[in-house]
């Protein structure tokens, strides 16, 4: 698959970052549930999405186009969020950037791989019919 390796560079970038989220940027009174589910969208499915690269599934590259749009919302969310002095930290204003961007790669790079996939994946051309056999055509003439 085209653009593999930065796909999985992409993935690995976001799962660190997803990492440090969790376990520095979010607020202390977040649930134990909250913070499961967080896991799950920021590190677990990042994961399940490389080893979908790794095995040259051509969906994954649209998977990552869907992970990376809702990704990209969900930081941009974030940022006017805390610039608009709802709460937040500098460092979770920092954190969603850098994921925003990501994100938005992960979109660009993972649309074109799925595109370039689809270009590869075309039904064979037809062949000509075959000519007739010697044996049938003069078992079929009158002698």
């Amino acid at each position: 698959m085209q653009h593999q390796g930065l796909l999985l560079l992409i993935l690995a970038a976001l799962t660190t970052i997803g990492l440090a989220t969790i376990l520095g940027a979010f607020s202390p009174e977040l649930s134990t549930a909250a913070q499961f589910g967080w896991g799950l969208l920021l590190i677990f499915l990042p994961l399940c999405l490389a080893m979908a690269l790794w095995r040259e599934w051509v969906w994954a590259g649209i998977a990552c186009v869907v992970y990376g749009t809702i990704g990209l919302a969900l930081d941009l969310a974030t940022m006017i969020s805390i610039l608009g002095g709802k709460g937040g930290t500098n460092r979770m204003l920092a954190l969603s950037a850098i994921s925003g961007c990501l994100n938005f790669l992960l979109i660009v790079f993972g649309g074109r791989a799925f595109w370039n996939a689809l270009q590869g994946v075309r039904p064979g051309e037809s062949h000509p019919p075959n000519p007739p056999s010697p044996s049938s055509s003069s078992a079929s003439s009158p002698n």
